[in-house]
């Protein structure tokens, strides 16, 4: 199975080398961020990524503003929002951004690997969709 490319953006630090090293032992590749700008700098030096786990709450730029972002420069990739103060309010804000999913801190690790493994593989099968369609659209115009 190839590793799985995620971005953590959380302020938390001990949150943050926690689950690095409880994702890296499964198998994934872990890019870490401490802000929203950090995180799509990041994003942007690494597009190959994945998904972002993505923390709501964070100072300067929050998480509802870095997901509005990440969607519009990076709109393949899947972001699951994670929090520890969870509200209705931000979680319908993320779905409608298009967060993949939203998980409450402390999350259940097998629960937050599936939730991974199943956008990782969202976004693969849109990816292979456009290549599919670039393909047909390409073999159409060679035909006229």
């Amino acid at each position: 199975m190839l590793e799985t490319k995620l971005l953590l953006v959380d302020d938390e630090e001990a949150f943050v080398a926690a689950m690095d090293k409880r994702l890296t032992m499964r198998n994934m590749k872990i890019t870490v961020a401490y802000t929203g700008e950090e995180g799509l700098q990041k994003l942007g030096d690494d597009p190959d990524i994945d998904v972002v786990l993505l923390d709501v709450k964070m100072p300067g730029v929050d998480g509802i503003a870095t997901l509005r972002e990440i969607k519009n420069k990076h709109p393949m990739t899947e972001v699951i929002m994670l929090t520890g103060h969870a509200t209705v309010e931000s979680a319908i804000e993320g779905m409608k951004l298009g967060a993949f999913d939203y998980l409450m801190k402390p999350c259940d690790m097998d629960e937050l690997v599936a939730k991974v493994e199943e956008a990782k593989n969202k976004k693969r099968t849109h990816q292979e969709k456009i290549i599919e369609a670039a393909g047909k659209d390409l073999r159409g115009r060679r035909g006229r």
